[in-house]
């Protein structure tokens, strides 16, 4: 994997982690989401 294609996919992560951070907790709930479960579910979104 290419530098750019690490840095895209590494930005890509951290969106996912930004966005499902900014919910609340009962946004998240609702989600079924845990904010613990937040970090793997990103690394989900990357594959």
């Amino acid at each position: 994997m290419g530098i750019a294609r690490s840095f895209q996919t590494w930005r890509q992560y951290r969106n996912t982690v930004s966005e499902l951070n900014r919910l609340s907790h009962r946004e998240l709930a609702d989600l079924g989401i845990s904010r613990s479960e937040i970090p793997a579910l990103a690394r989900q979104a990357i594959r």
